[in-house]
């Protein structure tokens, strides 16, 4: 039997989780949910209905997992906590501070509810937080490091494009090459937010709004832009269409650290990402987690869940017998 997917949201994440579940033959895609008027909405897949987010709760018994694909600013800190209590739900929030907060309000909607729900999916927080945790494990003496970029964060861009006045953006994250190679030097090096990335903001604006207030919103902008060195620049519509239409991204998690009785060893774990488009990797991400989510509530489990409470296999549409005779 597939595993019934729903997704709620269809801009560039949920476009990419439509593809992926594409890509999964164990996956069937039954609905997308909206905002906009679905009778202006045309997705890809035949069979699949579009219907209105208010909706939503006559489809409660009819699908095994809700992906959300709305931004982390202000749309999943309201829903998904709101419909863990009607579905098995995946999420994608990456204010990395709070965090803490979303999962407690998460989990508690979700034990309500007897579903599980999975936030903080993608490749940071995701699959980089993995790695963070293995290699914290593996070389407990030493330093980590994380670098994004040079790619579109969504989760930024969103964040700018919510600021009244603004018609559209695209932000840019990019790592500091110096701190990189200082690192990969092996030099251990005391490292601020500021000094390892820098934010570049590429912004439309509405007729009239006032750039000096927008720019100001921008940059003082807690969790997202206050501290980093962020440039914002003004361009026009056609600008960002053809000279910022992709959504690349990628980077690097490091860690440095030492082994030996007298520590003479050094070692350097890195993991690299080289991503042509972030939405649809994080997409990705999102719908093997989302087998997961359905194996978990299979199992009689319910509550939230992040990355570091799900076992490698539960993303695998492989047996374990498969898995071990063909990957480990």
């Amino acid at each position: 039997m597939s595993i019934r997917i729903g997704i709620l949201g269809y801009g560039n994440l949920g476009r990419g989780v439509e593809c992926a579940v594409r890509q999964n033959p164990d996956m069937e895609l039954k609905a997308v949910f909206t905002r906009r008027d679905p009778k202006q909405l045309t997705i890809l897949t035949e069979g699949a209905a579009v219907c209105s987010v208010e909706r939503v709760n006559e489809w409660k018994d009819k699908l095994d997992v809700m992906i959300l694909c709305g931004g982390s600013a202000t749309d999943l800190p309201v829903q998904t906590p709101e419909y863990a209590r009607l579905f098995n739900v995946i999420d994608s929030f990456d204010t990395h501070a709070r965090i803490p907060e979303h999962f407690a309000n998460v989990d508690t909607s979700a034990k309500a509810g007897n579903h599980v729900a999975i936030i903080s999916v993608g490749w940071d927080p995701g699959m980089f937080s993995l790695n963070r945790m293995y290699a914290n494990a593996i070389l407990p003496e030493g330093r980590d490091y994380t670098f994004w970029g040079r790619g579109v964060s969504q989760g930024h861009s969103d964040a700018i494009r919510r600021i009244d006045g603004v018609k559209d953006a695209k932000q840019y994250t990019i790592p500091v090459e110096s701190a990189l190679a200082s690192v990969r030097a092996g030099e251990n090096p005391e490292l601020t937010t500021r000094q390892k990335h820098t934010r570049e903001c590429f912004v439309v604006l509405e007729e009239g709004a006032d750039a000096a207030r927008v720019e100001a919103e921008i940059k003082n902008m807690p969790n997202y832009f206050a501290d980093y060195d962020t440039t914002v620049h003004f361009i026009s519509e056609e600008e960002l269409k053809s000279e910022h239409s992709r959504i690349p991204h990628g980077g690097f998690v490091l860690r440095s650290g030492v082994t030996g009785w007298e520590k003479e060893n050094s070692h350097l774990i890195e993991y690299s990402l080289k991503l042509d488009s972030n939405p649809e990797f994080t997409a990705s991400v999102l719908a093997a987690y989302a087998r997961a989510a359905y194996r978990l509530a299979s199992e009689g489990q319910s509550g939230c869940r992040t990355v570091f409470d799900i076992a490698p296999a539960y993303l695998s549409p492989k047996s374990g017998e498969e898995l071990r005779a063909s990957m480990l």
